[in-house]
């Protein structure tokens, strides 16, 4: 295994669990971390003031490196309040048929600000920083330079690869279609840009290879176990993010229903979602995605805004199939275990299959 990458960041493994905004605890990141891996802080959806306690909480069960991950986003949104209206009366009415005793309401703002959560990053100083749904400005990204924070841009395809190479990001993240969670595509139609990760990360590695600095390639997307490893590293990846793996892990703050269902899931049951959020993102097709028109007008985050009532609600009720069950194409290879053991036996697992294809 080529250890450059790993030891660049000063992690054992080339091996990075993903910033899953919502699901990633200072528990699980420091656990992955001190097992060698990066573990990541998805503080998208955390104020200022919640990113610099978490990263306290991380430092504080050990002093490995880690990341933190945010979404490129304005400070501001403007959102059509009759739309609004709409979405909430929908559902409002999918909340009382379903027997949840809770409706929406109008936050105070749609999202935190950017620009703060990225002041509360730079002041929390993790080893890397991850971004994704855009590039950050030149500026900001010279000040993360001048921390001496390592910058990981999320891309979809080689223009996306190419913008941040571009504007000097240190690595880049490649997402195939078949990742989880929320598409990081900002040059493109999501719908446009579901490419496979074995075909987009040879792609990649060839336009990055054209550059005359080096350009790390990260592979995302579908990856569950050692085997998966091997193979992102044969196409030119030099390191796997794995994110739905580590959903099952007890650290990990994934509603138990939702960890319940991921064992069970096929293939052919994850999709592209827009019902929740606003956002393409991909997960279970379940109760909610059939109840809630996927196109309600209302963009990200206005309409994840408006969800999370029912988020938490569906989550206390133990309710998966009306929950945002973010997840890649192979969720039904999750496998519950502690963070330290998963990341051990991906490791074995790389190293049985590197062997077997040696003799």
């Amino acid at each position: 295994m080529d250890t450059s990458f790993a030891s660049r960041l000063g992690i054992e493994h080339p091996l990075i669990q993903a910033p899953m905004s919502g699901s990633t605890p200072p528990a699980l990141v420091a656990a992955v971390s001190n097992a060698g891996a990066l573990g990541s802080l998805g503080a998208g959806y955390l104020e200022p003031a919640a990113i610099l306690e978490q990263a306290a909480q991380i430092r504080a069960l050990g002093d490995r490196p880690y990341a933190i991950g945010l979404f490129v986003l304005p400070d501001e949104f403007e959102a059509d309040m009759a739309a609004v209206a709409k979405a909430r009366e929908q559902l409002d009415a999918l909340m009382a048929r379903e027997g949840l005793d809770v409706r929406t309401s109008l936050p105070p703002r749609w999202a935190p600000r950017f620009s703060e959560q990225f002041a509360a990053l730079c002041e929390a100083r993790p080893a890397v920083a991850m971004f994704a749904f855009g590039v950050i400005a030149p500026a900001q990204l010279r000040e993360l330079h001048r921390r001496g924070i390592y910058v990981i841009g999320t891309a979809t395809t080689v223009a996306e690869a190419c913008a941040w190479a571009d504007a000097g990001a240190d690595a880049v993240s490649m997402q195939g279609a078949e990742a989880g969670g929320h598409r990081g595509t900002f040059l493109h139609e999501a719908e446009d840009a579901m490419i496979g990760l074995f075909a987009l990360l040879p792609l990649t590695v060839q336009a990055m290879a054209g550059y005359a600095r080096e350009v790390p390639v990260i592979a995302a997307g579908g990856i569950m176990d050692g085997r998966g490893m091997l193979a992102a590293e044969a196409l030119g990846a030099a390191a796997s993010q794995l994110g739905t793996a580590f959903l099952g892990c007890p650290e990990c703050s994934a509603a138990e229903a939702w960890k319940r269902d991921l064992p069970r899931a096929g293939e052919h049951q994850v999709t592209t979602i827009r019902g929740f959020s606003g956002r393409a993102a991909r997960g279970l097709h379940n109760r909610f995605v059939e109840a809630m028109p996927q196109a309600t007008g209302l963009p990200y985050p206005v309409l994840n805004a408006l969800t999370a009532p029912l988020q938490r609600a569906a989550a206390e009720a133990g309710r998966g199939d009306l929950l945002s069950e973010w997840c890649g194409q192979a969720a039904g290879l999750v496998r519950p275990q502690p963070a330290a053991e998963l990341v051990a036996r991906l490791m074995h697992e790389y190293r049985l299959a590197r062997r077997s294809l040696a003799h």
